[in-house]
Order: C-alpha cells, then structure tokens, then sequence
C-alpha cells in the first residue's frame, strides 16, 4: 500500500511507503540450537545496499524500519502520475516516439540494476512513476532483492500478467530469476502503452496464468499475437519500427536470445554506458552538493515550496510565500536529509500509518468494558483478569523446537512427572510409554525409556555377571585399538573407567553372541547404551544386545556382504522412489550408495553424528521398524541434495569425506515423512528380523503418532491371501531393479476402491499390457499404457489422453502393472528416467487379482 508522508509535494515529488508483512515459524531452530534470525531482520540487512543506489530512473529509497510483529516499512521517492494513470494518452502514432524515449529510459534502470545483481521482477504499469519533468521512474524495484528472491515473504512477487513465462515454468526451487525476465515485463507494458488500454484486463487470474502460459507456444510474434487478441492488428504495421523491433525483442519466448537491457541499449539506441549509470553512493557518507544536483535534483527545484511541508503544527507561515521560494535553501537538499529532518520535526512513519487507517490496535476482548457511560465512566471490566485463563503452557511449550522443550525447566517438569508414572506402571503401560514417545522423550528419563522401548525384561544384572569378560580373545587387539577413537570428545567415554566399561560391554557381547564376529563400528553403536547407563553395565549390554538383532539383523555375520548389500539396494530403491533426479544423477555419476552408506547403517549413524545428536535420532528410531533407518538416511541426502546435484564424482567423494553440518531436527521430521508415505512392501527385505524379534509396531498407534502410513493395517494385512503379500525378491534382481515392488495387500490399500481410507486418490495405477489383454480385464481406475508403443525412440513419452493424466497425478504414487515379464519394470524404469517420483511395480503383476472380484472390463469403469 501507498501514501504520502507529506501533505504537498517538493517539486513534484513525495515520500511513498510500501509496507508487507513477512512471517516466520516461531517454532523453529538452527542448527545450533539458537531461533532462526527472523525474516524481517533478514530484509533490514539486505535492503540497506539499496539505500546506496541512485539512478535517474529508479525511485531512490530513503529509509527502511522494522516494527512489530515482522512488518518492514519501506520509505522511498514517490510520485503520484504513473503510466496506469496516464494510460489512456499514449493511444495514437504521435506518442509512439514518447513510448520508445519510455522504454529507453526503463531500460537505463534496469541496466543500472543488473549492474549491482538485481533483478526487478517487480515492473507493471503502477510502477513506472513520472517526476515532474517526465522522467521515468521504476518504484519499489528492490522488493525482490531484499525479500532474497522472495523468500522472506508469504506472497509472490510481481504481478502475473507481465510476468516472463519461464518465471512460472521453472518453480519455486530455480532460484532466482534471470535479468531478462524484466524486459518480458517491460514488452508488456510496452503493448499496452501502445494500444492504449490494459491487457486481460477482464480476465480472472487464473485464466491470466493460463493466458501467459500459452504464449510460449505461440510460433509466431507474440506482439502480433496480443494485438490480435485485443483487436489492433494493423497497429504493428503503423508502428514505429524501431519501437515494433524493441517490443519484439522484448517478448522473445527464449529468455536466452531475448537479450539483456545494456544489450537492447547498445543494439536499438546505440547508447554506451554513461558515468550515471555507475554511481553509488555510500548511504553513511555526506554527500556532496554537486553530486546530488547532478543525480538527484531535477531541472524545476526552484519551484515554490508549500509552508505545511513538513505538516508540523508549530511550523511558521511566511507572510511572503513567493519572496521565500526565491531564497529557500531546503530545496537543494536531498530526499534523505528532509526525510530526516521531517523525523526531527516530529515525524512518525507509524503515526503516519495510523493517521491514514492503513494500521490500527484491536484492543483484547477481556480488555474492554462491558458498559460505558456519556461522561466516560466505564462498568463491568474485570480489573484482573489473570484468573479468568489459566494458559496451557505444556500445550503451547509442545509447539517449541525440541533443543528449547528440553531446556524448558516447567515443560520437563510435567514430563517427568508423567513419564515417572508410566515407567513405574511397565510392562502394562508398554503402549502408553510409546504413544508419549512419539512427542519426545524427557532427557532425564531417556536411559529408562529406550529400556522400555527395546522391551528389556528378566534380570539383566544376572545374566551380565553370568558372562565371562576376562578372558583374552581374538577381539581384545581390535577392541583395545577402536575404544580410544570412539566418541572420545566426551568426558566420561574418553575417561579410564569409561574405557574400561567399554571393553567389559564389548566382549560380553561378542561371547554371548557366538555366532556373530566383532565388526568395527560395533563400539559406536555401544557409545550411546554406555553413556546412558555409564553407572549400569549390564542394563547398556542388554538394551546393545536387543537393539542390534531388532535394527541389525545378521549384520554382524562374519559374511555379511548378502545381507550389506541388500540392505543398500533396497536404500537406492528408496532413493529412486522419493527423489528420482537425485537417482538419475549418482547413476550417471557411478556415485552408489557403496561408496558413503555403509558406516550410516552398520552403525545406525552413531559413528557419523555425535551423541547429542544420535539421542534425538535415536529417539524416533527406536519408535519405528529395521526399515525406517532407510529413510533415515534419505533424510541427510535430502540435505545434502543441492550439492549432490551439482557435484561430479570426485566432489561427492570430498563432500561425504567431510560431511557438512546436518540438522538433525529436519532429518527426522524428514524421516518420519518419507516413512508414513512410503509403503511398507516397497521396503520389505529377505533379511529382515523375524516375526519374533522385530515385533513390529502397529503404524497406527494413536491419532498423536507421527508414524502413519498407506499400508494396511496389521489385522488387515494378517487376514489377506499369500497371493497378495510381499515375498523376499532374489538379491540379483534386486540389484537389477530400479524401482521397488510393490505388495497386492498394500496396492489395494491405496487403490481404496470402497473409498474408506482417502478423500482423494493416492495411487494411479499404469497398466503397460497390450490393449487385448488390458480388455480382456483390468483394475478399475487404471489407465492403460502399453509399454511397446509409448516411448518414442529418444525415450520420452508419446503424446496421448493418458500421458496427460499421468502428467496430471505427479506426486501420487505410480503403480505399474504388466504380466510377469519385464515389461513393467522396464517401463517403471523408463518413468523413472523421466525423472517422475514415487514409482513402484507390483509384484507378481495382474495375476494375483484373477481369483478375486477385482478385474473388470474397460468399457464398464464409468459405471463404477
């Protein structure tokens, strides 16, 4: 929104202010555990630089403020004439050379802009102001800039009728944007000055997007395009052609060729680079006289000045008016210095705000009288208020990141309280103690609760002494020689005692378990138990000798490289199902998981992140199953995945050799997503723990659970045929494949025929069969897509009706389904080079679902 600050103009021109809203969570961290800076301060320290920018044709920012509540009040040169209100003026042949001196005069901004890195993004007819002597002006244009591309704030920048048709087709993740998408805008307002009237302007903003959308098909002149649409045709052979040859440059569909303002400039106006289109003035330095005259001032200064200028009750009236023009000084100086000497005056930008209605303070409800009589008497408000509301601070400490919940000493008061019942009621409070897991786990209780969690029972002190630890064995070298490399930042792992219990830890567990060998990492894995339980040794062997058979199963087999690499196939399955550009890059790259995820996962990341970190990993880990650690580790790709896609095989190797900082709040809150939205066959394994030792927890355990899932619930999956459940896939053609397989009980899960489970749709199925077969019988709601004829040779997709629903449903699940041959997963395999997300075959293909009622013919799917 705008206003003027002063009540009459200083020559012609005003103070403006734009003012916008910027909001951040509360509730989040960084990585060192401190709030995030807000986003308002982020803008206060960007849009200082544009303080220091002066140009001719760039409104000339005075002075940024934040205020409460995270609004920024930007304070710059205004004027009230903009090329929307003079719209209309500009129709007809004798204007066409004041339109091209317009676009020279834009043009000379926005080369001055891209001169210090700034794009506009920010150009439409409201925005090009005209000064008193017809000077063009482009307002506001650092609201990109200082919003860092626009990140700091919630709504878009720009307005979508001039902005560049790559703008919308390369997302919110391109980056910023480029400079030529200021001269698409500038095209724009150069077509409608030139007809006269506005562009789309009865159109809605959806059909607006659409409109800009299409024109990147249009094969010819996109001018000619838009006079056609609008009824002027025969302009564009009545226009001036320099000005015809500008406006065609300018909507170039190819922001490559399109060109840049210095080089429209040099090739239309045969104009090089001027002294004024390099200065910048240091915005805490006092400027000189001759430089403001040359830069600032225009060519009428001298006009009169109003006595209300600075709208200050006290401000003395000369009798002359005319007689103190003539000899006022304050006119030659600059926009800031009578900006601040406005302030000392008495100015307000927040009074301002208030006096125009642009602000105002809602007073609390509880806060007002209940009655109020003529002479301002008021009745009924309660002058204390404080025992009306008792406020839930536990509810509201909830919402707060876990690095401050675990600081908040009345948080963990209630926590401690409500665990210490709990733990006292185990084993008959085992569901309990979970369901308030899931929020998090008490510090002070942690030790306790990981025991419960991993459902340690018996008498773990007998069965420790039972063992014998003093025995030299084979392992004692390696033991000896990995414990003083083990968390030694810690005092009291790197201590002697904390060494001694260490090796005690160790070799009770490699005697007790015979059939298992001593693998280095197994003392990372020990760090965590032992420093929990540093004064309770064999509670730490217990909770390492029921973590490791639950997590780990048969990893610590003297041959263990079946069960390794499976575990990482099933990990590059995972990768290629959520990030497939990620998978298609490593592939080309020969970057396998190999290469970086083995120590992730023999030691279940206690050997890559330090302790602190490992307790709060750890804490959902041990919420979930043997396969959440998968998506674990997708989660720090996830952080790491800007680099990875722009590094080559060397440079993975550095980045991995040195891992950059992980926020381990973001990982698990990453993990648990891509936990609940992948299905649970697609992570099933040969090598899983048996039924017996995984116990595996019910997804759905309560509505405050984070772990929730597509699959079918344990009952519903106990109760399906053999013929739909997931079996162990040979290691071979698990290297093989690319994308994972899907079960028939979790297909029909999401394929949610009965409509149950999902309000809208989850999965769209792609049958690749021959169009016989997929006649003869197919799964409602499937399209069908022959595999044999929709690639073309380069490998993309040919055009048709279910190409375009399949375009439709990116993001959904894919299910491909095919016969028992390869043809569905070569053509999974064939979506997943196209880099589309979340695909996934089914195993068996269609014939698990012949004895059921579940096939139907094509031509009765309306019917359903």
């Amino acid at each position: 929104m705008i206003f003027n600050i002063v009540d009459r103009e200083i020559n012609s021109a005003q103070f403006g202010v734009t003012f916008f809203t910027s909001s951040q969570r509360h509730d989040t961290c960084g990585t060192n555990g401190l709030p995030l800076t807000p986003n308002s301060i982020r803008i206060l320290g960007r849009s200082q630089y544009l303080k220091s920018l002066n140009h001719p044709n760039l409104s000339q920012y005075v002075d940024i403020i934040r205020g409460k509540h995270e609004r920024i009040i930007v304070v710059l040169e205004f004027y009230t004439q903009n090329l929307k209100t003079l719209l209309k003026t500009f129709k007809g042949k004798e204007q066409h050379e004041l339109i091209l001196e317009i676009g020279s005069q834009v043009l000379n901004g926005l080369k001055f802009l891209n001169k210090h890195g700034i794009v506009c993004r920010n150009l439409c007819l409201e925005n090009l102001l005209l000064d008193g002597s017809g000077e063009t002006k482009i307002f506001n244009f650092g609201l990109y800039y200082m919003t860092n591309n626009g990140k700091f704030v919630s709504f878009p920048i720009g307005n979508p009728k001039y902005t560049a048709p790559e703008v919308f087709l390369s997302g919110v993740r391109k980056g910023p944007s480029v400079y030529s998408c200021d001269v698409w805008s500038l095209g724009i307002i150069l077509v409608e000055l030139v007809i006269g009237e506005e562009i789309w302007s009865e159109l809605k903003l959806s059909q607006v997007l659409r409109k800009v959308a299409s024109l990147t098909h249009c094969e010819g002149s996109v001018f000619q395009r838009l006079l056609q649409e609008h009824h002027y045709p025969h302009i564009y052979t009545e226009l001036n052609p320099k000005l015809r040859d500008l406006i065609e440059r300018c909507l170039d569909i190819n922001p490559v060729t399109r060109g840049s303002p210095s080089l429209l400039l040099k090739d239309l106006f045969n104009k090089s680079t001027k002294a004024s289109d390099t200065v910048c003035i240091n915005p805490f330095a006092y400027p000189e006289v001759s430089v403001l005259n040359n830069i600032i001032l225009s060519s009428q200064l001298q006009a009169s000045v109003p006595a209300n200028l600075f709208n200050h009750s006290d401000t003395e009236t000369p009798v002359d008016q005319k007689a103190k023009a003539s000899v006022d000084h304050l006119l030659k100086r600059s926009f800031k210095e009578i900006y601040y000497l406005w302030q000392l005056a008495g100015g307000d930008v927040f009074a301002e705000l208030r006096r125009q209605g642009l602000t105002r303070k809602k007073p609390a409800v509880l806060s007002l009288p209940c009655s109020m009589t003529l002479e301002g008497e008021s009745a009924g408000k309660i002058s204390d208020i404080k025992h009306l509301h008792l406020p839930d601070v536990i509810t509201q400490a909830a919402q707060l990141p876990l690095i401050i919940r675990e600081k908040d000493i009345e948080y963990q008061f209630h926590r401690i309280l409500l665990f210490d019942r709990l733990i006292k009621g185990y084993p008959y409070t085992k569901s309990l103690i979970h369901r308030e897991s899931l929020k998090d786990i008490p510090p002070y209780f942690r030790a306790q609760i990981w025991s419960c969690l991993l459902e340690i029972s018996g008498d773990p002190k007998s069965i420790y002494n039972s063992i014998d630890k003093e025995t030299p064995t084979s392992t004692d070298r390696q033991i000896e020689v990995d414990i003083p490399r083990c968390h030694q930042y810690d005092e009291l792992l790197s201590s002697p005692i904390g060494h001694e219990k260490f090796k005690r830890v160790l070799k009770a567990w490699v005697v007790s378990n015979t059939e298992y060998v001593y693998w280095q990492g197994l003392d990372s894995l020990c760090a965590p138990f032992l420093y929990l339980n540093f004064n309770n040794e064999e509670l730490a062997f217990s909770c390492l000798s029921a973590f490791i058979p639950k997590y780990l199963y048969n990893f610590f087999l003297k041959d263990n490289s079946v069960i390794i690499q499976e575990y990482l196939a099933k990990f590059s399955q995972l990768i290629a199902f959520h990030d497939p550009q990620l998978t298609n890059h490593l592939d080309s790259i020969g970057f396998i998981p190999e290469l970086y995820a083995i120590p992730w996962f023999l030691t279940m990341f206690s050997h890559v992140f330090p302790l602190h970190k490992i307790f709060h990993l750890w804490d959902k880990l041990l919420l979930g199953d043997s396969s959440f650690s998968l998506c674990i580790g997708l989660a720090i790709l996830y952080q790491l995945r800007e680099s990875l896609l722009c590094s080559g095989f060397n440079e993975c190797i550095l980045l991995f050799s040195d891992m950059p900082e992980i926020s381990i709040e973001r990982c698990v809150k990453d993990s648990v997503d891509i936990y609940c939205s992948t299905p649970r066959s697609t992570l099933c394994r040969k090598h899983e723990p048996p039924p017996k030792q995984r116990k595996e927890v019910h997804r759905k355990i309560s509505t405050d659970s984070d772990f929730s899932s597509n699959s079918l619930p344990n009952e519903t999956r106990n109760s399906t045929s053999d013929g739909l459940k997931m079996e162990a896939i040979p290691l071979a053609d698990l290297k093989k494949e690319k994308c994972p397989r899907i079960s028939g009980e979790d297909f029909l899960a999401l394929l949610d025929l009965n409509k149950t489970r999902f309000n809208k749709p989850k999965m769209v199925v792609v049958d690749v069969r021959n169009y016989e077969d997929y006649n003869r019988g197919a799964i409602p709601t499937s399209i069908n897509m022959p595999y044999v004829s929709s690639f073309s040779a380069d490998g993309s997709l040919i055009p048709t009706t279910e190409v375009n629903i399949l375009n439709s449903n990116r993001g959904k699940i894919i299910a491909v389904v095919g016969n028992r041959g390869d043809s569905a997963v070569k053509f999974a395999e064939a979506l997943l080079f196209l880099e589309f997300p979340r695909i996934c075959v089914l195993h068996r293909g269609i014939d698990i679902f012949r004895s059921g009622n579940i096939l139907v013919v094509p031509s009765s799917m309306n019917n359903l």
